[in-house]
């Protein structure tokens, strides 16, 4: 293919190579978006991982610095997944992982992001919430999730999350937000 000088070849066969070339290289960006995106997934629940949150909670600070807007970070822990492990098993406790990750998305809007941090922590980013919707929020997530009949395998397994809040404040980073985020949850989780 490259052993015939470019002025010897017919424009024709120029602009098919021109052409083959751009379509090759539309395919590669393609599946660089597609690797992209599968490398902010969490491999287990329908949710952003780390990787993929962190990249959403830059953006979202980003938005709130420049237009003002309010916004919150609800950090998300699953009570007792080790003991979920110990009596339903792995398998019962990655179930579990799941089910709570469907109802937090299921609990709040499509412009929300639910992520997985790792383990039995979960993250939620809420765009446009004040202090009073991310605490309703909050609220209503530990309800669905504490009220659901869950069956894993015919049988049922309780479920409750502790959420602690924390609003985006000027001068944030991601690191300071997620910190505020985890300490409110683990206020949460000791007053209990």
């Amino acid at each position: 293919m490259h052993d015939v000088a470019l002025e010897d070849r017919a424009p024709g066969a120029l602009l098919e190579e021109i052409a083959a070339l751009k379509a090759e290289v539309a395919a590669l960006r393609q599946r660089v978006g597609e690797l992209d995106a599968l490398a902010c997934q969490d491999v287990l629940v329908p949710a952003a991982n780390r990787r993929g949150m962190m990249r959403e909670l830059d953006k979202l600070i980003a938005r709130h610095a420049r237009f003002g807007e309010p916004a919150a970070v609800l950090f998300v822990d699953l009570d007792g997944l080790k003991q979920v492990n110990d009596r339903y098993g792995h398998s019962g406790g990655d179930a579990a992982l799941v089910h709570v990750c469907e109802q937090l998305r299921d609990g709040t809007r499509a412009t929300d992001t639910v992520a997985r941090l790792g383990g039995d922590e979960f993250c939620v980013l809420l765009d446009h919430a004040d202090q009073a919707t991310a605490m309703a929020t909050a609220e209503r997530l530990i309800e669905a999730i504490a009220g659901d009949d869950f069956l894993f395998e015919g049988k049922p397994m309780p479920l409750s999350v502790a959420i602690g809040a924390t609003m985006i404040e000027p001068g944030d980073t991601p690191q300071s937000v997620l910190a505020r985020a985890d300490q409110a949850m683990y206020r949460v989780k000791s007053a209990a």
